[in-house]
């Protein structure tokens, strides 16, 4: 019986040996930002940084995460502008018939 114990990870300390994806920095992360604030500019360039094989794994799941909060805010704003509009249409007797 052999009494040595190998290790679980390899000595060096790596404990994974898949490439990793660049760091987004924080001047990266701020200019993301003040891009994003940009209204039609900044819904573009979140489809250009969800499906882009230039941009880092990070910032591409943030992308599409926050492409999927702006449809499901855009989605229900247009419901309750349209609730609204109904609401305000039959306050204003828009209904009448004469």
């Amino acid at each position: 019986m052999d009494s040595t114990i190998t290790p679980a990870y390899p000595a060096g300390g790596a404990y994974d040996s898949r490439p990793q994806s660049p760091t987004v920095s924080v001047g990266d992360w701020i200019i993301t930002y003040l891009i994003m604030c940009i209204p039609v500019v900044g819904v573009v360039m979140l489809f250009v940084w969800a499906f882009s094989r230039s941009t880092p794994p990070s910032k591409a799941n943030w992308a599409k995460a926050a492409l999927f909060v702006t449809i499901i805010f855009m989605v229900l704003g247009f419901f309750f502008a349209g609730s609204l509009i109904a609401l305000l249409s039959t306050m204003s007797g828009g209904h009448r018939v004469y």
